[in-house]
């Protein structure tokens, strides 16, 4: 066994756990834990092939909002595959690399969602060990360095493995992907063992445009020995599984569906971790490893009833096996989740974790029949799993178990909600034997009901569910929704250089932009700000998605420049405006539209007006207004960021802003909501910094030597090498400082944002809006200078209102037209208050005013109404004395006061049936009745109001006992006569 002593030596792993000796144990032998399998991985790339090891990136994707959730451990060097990536950011010197990425695969082009639990092996959440090359090693070396780590490191019998390669695409032009075959064959894989398959199998794609290219899997044969298993590798067996995919990526995708070769050739591999240490701990499921084990043990010991036994299907009875595995794969999705960042909600991935949770609360309740709060007792044998890979679990313990909480008990109230609606509506069906989609749908909407758990306790009362339709309206649904998200993302799109434009303009030695430019103002003495003027040539025009030395008259294009003043969209702040003039013909504006971002490249969005060519010089206009107001709320930003720490507390955290000319939006997470007062604390914090005028200093740092500063605010983003330190009030020399706690007592942050050089300027800060977007993260909309002394003043205007009214409605009146019109004048200046843009520690004083005095006016009018029902009661009462059924006509303000005075006669003639007509001056006529409930059922005030009303041309609706509806005839006495006779049918 010298590859075992090998490994031993070289990777430091313990003697008992090779899997060749797991296979042929003795009983008291161990299998290799998964934290051995996972650091064996890691070891062997890193210290054996030069792979740089990178940590996991958290599973909220960093700045890609096509996506829901970090799926594959590509996404996070997706700027590498795209040429994007900050030629001084660390991401773009990357070569080779090593990592375990956390993944989650639920919602979206991926989801193994519905698929949890009733298999053994799909997961939402799973690590994808990879190791990757950017524009290092290809096939060869990724083929040897998989076959040598499988064979010799892990000891996987060779003749256990199958591997495939891509057979070609005729229809694409794409020939067999022979190279990699013959690798394989060199390698000492039979031919026997190395298989073609087409396209749908053996060619991986980013999406539909981009980086993609030929794969070759490694599939593993459980049962091996001496039989022949390649017909039923790629046919979802579950004795022969897919366990690493290697993706050689030498293609692009391009917008018209044509393939056209990567200008450099990357390897993207993933092996998804629990399908590794399932076969090196020699299971047959993923559920039975030390990755699982724990975790389902904490079930069975928290709710008691029959231990875990692997049973699916028709074996597993009463689906307890299958509740076991989704409620500990789904606990481990939502710790996950939860410690980094992403909540469950109502939108998005958030959504998609509400939806993982409510599964887990059904599962436990339903089936498990476990108590409440057992879902959130389960993360400590998550952690205890997973933590000492991801330490953020440890960090974030008590927080994951908190949220779980509060949404369990949240969805425990939705169910009982949920169970009150069906059971009324299934009263209300009649014989119908369809439950109404429109329903099920808003439960499952609104509630986050559970499809499936609508469809079971329905189908107990035997009903059915129309799932045909329910698709309909998913599929609906779902356009709706990627209507929205594209027209967003044209919204914020501009002109973007594509990866082969990149590779041409560096291979062809064009220097990327100098942007500093954009960073020389000056304040003057008068307190106004000097931009400096701009001079450059145009390098090279980019249209259609190609470099041009040319562009036409009256045709958009993006202008790369030598050198610019403008600032290209990035680090939350919105993109400058202005114009570019061609030097001497200064009477030609050449308006820009958007400025973005690529690879060190600044272009510049424009309409040409005339044309241009590669070479111009070109004299460049910053919209300084426009800018002067980014500056101006991105400085803003910075202290709205500290205030909110000093005031909260120090674990508040970034989770991402927006910085327009506008407003300033930020988003946060927070332990508890924010209150009124805090939001004026808030606001306090922030003029004081601001009214002392502090300078605002800024400097390129090294980010190792940034980085130390204490009390440093960052985001997860990746930096360039040197970064921008923004620090308010501190120099940066002191901040750096060994062991300095200046940083502690300020706002120091990494930005590359423009900003004011003194805070005197943002002279004022309101936050206008702050709401949770879901539990834990709040969003906070801001405005400053005029805006926010407009934004005060609107805000001392509505409170007078707001007085004056309160004044009037505690005066009362013995008038109900008065006091209902009082009630509309607090509903609409409650709406007004809701909609005005104003302070929004006032608009939530205001708003618990107008909610006191709408209660109030409808006690008033309750009370008035009552008095004058009960008047006209006693006078039918004394017309109809002691008569089993009442009809008569009454006059009515309105349908409230009628079934008032409905219900005091019913009150004070037991047994009586009542019905009452009240013609209106429009035409219409009100029409309520209550029926004794001696008289049930055959005498229905639902059936009875329905007939008189149809009789009046109307319609109505209400219960067996009251019932209320509306016509519009001018013979009353034909729908009185209606009315008796339908009640003597009934008697």
């Amino acid at each position: 066994m010298a590859a075992a002593g090998h490994m031993r030596g070289l990777l430091r792993v313990p003697p008992g756990w090779r899997c060749g000796s797991c296979r042929a144990r003795s009983s008291a032998a161990a299998c290799p834990p998964a934290g051995q399998v996972r650091q064996a991985f890691l070891r062997f790339f890193q210290e054996q092939h030069g792979h740089r090891l990178v940590p996991s990136a958290p599973v909220r994707p960093r700045g890609d909002p096509g996506l829901l959730f970090v799926n594959a451990g590509m996404n996070q060097f997706k700027p590498i595959l795209l040429g994007t990536a900050h030629p001084r950011s660390e991401l773009a010197q990357y070569q080779r690399v090593v990592n375990s990425q956390k993944c989650v695969r639920a919602g979206g082009k991926h989801n193994d969602l519905d698929d949890v639990g009733r298999d053994v092996y799909h997961h939402t959440f799973f690590e994808m060990l990879g190791n990757w090359s950017f524009g290092d090693y290809f096939k060869e070396e990724a083929c040897g360095m998989a076959w040598e780590l499988l064979t010799q490191i892990y000891e996987i019998p060779k003749d256990h493995l199958y591997i495939t390669y891509f057979g070609g695409d005729a229809s694409l032009g794409l020939s067999p992907d022979e190279e990699t075959r013959d690798i394989w064959l060199s390698l000492g894989v039979p031919p026997s063992h190395v298989l073609p398959f087409p396209l749908r199998e053996n060619f991986w794609e980013m999406g539909e445009t981009g980086p993609c290219g030929p794969c070759t899997e490694i599939h593993y044969d459980h049962v091996g020995g001496s039989r022949h298993a390649a017909g039923l590798v790629n046919q979802d067996s579950p004795d022969v599984v897919e366990i690493w995919n290697l993706v050689f990526m030498q293609y692009s995708r391009e917008t018209d569906g044509s393939l056209r070769p990567l200008p450099q050739h990357h390897v993207d591999t993933g092996m998804g971790l629990e399908r590794l240490v399932t076969v090196l701990q020699s299971k047959r499921s993923n559920y039975d490893t030390d990755l699982f084990t724990p975790i389902l043990d904490a079930i069975h010991k928290g709710c008691g009833g029959p231990g875990y036994q692997g049973l699916v299907g028709a074996a597993d009875v009463g689906s307890v096996n299958m509740a076991y595995r989704v409620v500990a794969d789904h606990v481990r999705t939502l710790s996950v989740c939860i410690a980094d960042g992403v909540y469950p909600g109502m939108s998005g991935a958030e959504l998609v974790l509400r939806r993982i949770l409510r599964r887990a609360v059904r599962f436990c309740f339903e089936v498990l029949h476990a108590p409440p709060g057992f879902l959130a007792s389960l993360v400590p044998a998550v952690v205890e799993v997973l933590g000492d890979t991801y330490p953020e679990l440890r960090k974030n313990t008590n927080q994951i178990m908190n949220i779980i909480n509060d949404n369990e008990a949240a969805f425990l109230s939705s169910l009982l909600r949920g169970r009150r609606i069906i059971d009324r509506t299934l009263q209300q069906m009649g014989p119908s034997k369809l439950f109404p989609v429109e329903v099920a749908w808003s439960l499952y909407g609104n509630l986050g009901f559970p499809l499936d758990l609508i469809g079971l306790m329905i189908e107990e009362k035997g009903i059915q569910l129309d799932w045909a339709a329910l698709d309909q309206l998913a599929q609906e649904d779902a356009k709706r929704k990627a209507r929205t998200h594209q027209a967003e993302q044209l919204e914020g799109s501009g002109v973007r250089l594509d990866v082969h434009s990149l590779a041409q303009l560096q291979r062809d030695g064009v220097p990327t932009t100098d942007d500093s430019p954009k960073y020389a103002y000056t304040l003057g003495q008068n307190g106004r700000y000097a931009f400096s003027p701009c001079q450059a040539t145009i390098l090279m025009l980019y249209k259609d998605q190609s470099l041009q030395k040319e562009v036409g008259a009256g045709q958009r294009c993006g202008v790369l420049l030598d050198r610019t003043s403008f600032y290209a969209e990035q680090g939350g702040q919105a993109h400058d405006r202005g114009y570019l003039v061609l030097l001497g013909q200064q009477d030609v504006l050449f308006p820009v539209e958007s400025v973005q971002f690529s690879g060190g490249y600044v272009i510049h969005e424009v309409t040409a007006p005339e044309t241009l060519q590669a070479g111009d010089q070109v004299l460049l206009f910053v919209d300084e207004a426009q800018r002067l107001a980014c500056m101006v709320n991105h400085t803003a930003t910075h202290l709205l960021s500290f205030a909110l720490r000093r005031v909260l507390g120090d674990q508040t955290e970034q989770r991402g802003s927006h910085v327009t000319a506008e407003q300033l939006r930020f988003d946060f997470s927070t332990q508890a909501p924010v209150t009124t007062q805090q939001l004026q604390e808030v606001e306090g914090v922030i003029q004081e910094v601001v009214d002392q005028n502090e300078i605002v200093y800024m400097a390129e740092v090294p980010l190792a030597l940034a980085s130390g500063i204490q009390g440093l605010r960052t985001m997860d983003e990746v930096y360039p090498d040197p970064v921008r330190v923004v620090s308010v009030g501190v120099p940066i020399e002191s901040a750096l400082m060994p062991n300095s706690q200046a940083a502690m007592q300020t706002s120091v942050e990494l930005c590359c944002g423009t900003h004011l050089l003194q805070t005197g300027a943002v002279q004022d800060l309101t936050i206008t809006s702050e709401r949770q977007l879901v539990k834990g993260i709040s969003r906070i909309i801001a405005v400053t200078r005029e805006q926010a002394k407009l934004a005060r003043e609107v805000g001392q205007s509505l409170a007078k209102e707001v007085d004056s009214l309160s004044a009037r409605v505690k005066q009362g009146s013995s008038s109900l037209p008065e006091v209902q019109s009082l009630s509309k004048e607090v509903g609409h200046l409650t709406e007004e208050v809701g909609n005005t843009v104003m302070p929004q520690w006032q608009r939530r004083e205001l708003q618990a005013i107008l909610k006191a005095l709408q209660r109030a006016a409808n006690t008033a009018i309750r009370k008035l109404e009552i008095r004058q029902a009960a008047e006209k009661a006693q006078g039918l009462l004394e017309k109809h004395s002691k008569q089993p059924v009442i009809i008569d006509t009454i006059s009515s303000d309105s349908l409230s006061i009628l079934m008032k005075v409905v219900n005091q006669l019913c009150d004070k003639s037991p047994g009586a049936s009542v019905l009452l007509l009240s013609p209106q001056a429009s035409g219409e006529v009100l029409c309520a009745c209550q029926v004794s409930k001696s008289a049930l059922p055959t005498f229905s005030a639902a059936d009875w109001a329905l007939a008189v009303c149809t009789h009046m041309g109307g319609n109505a609706g209400g219960s067996g006992i009251v019932a209320k509806g509306t016509g519009n005839t001018k013979d009353l006495q034909g729908a009185l006569t209606a009315a008796l006779e339908f009640a003597r049918s009934r008697l």
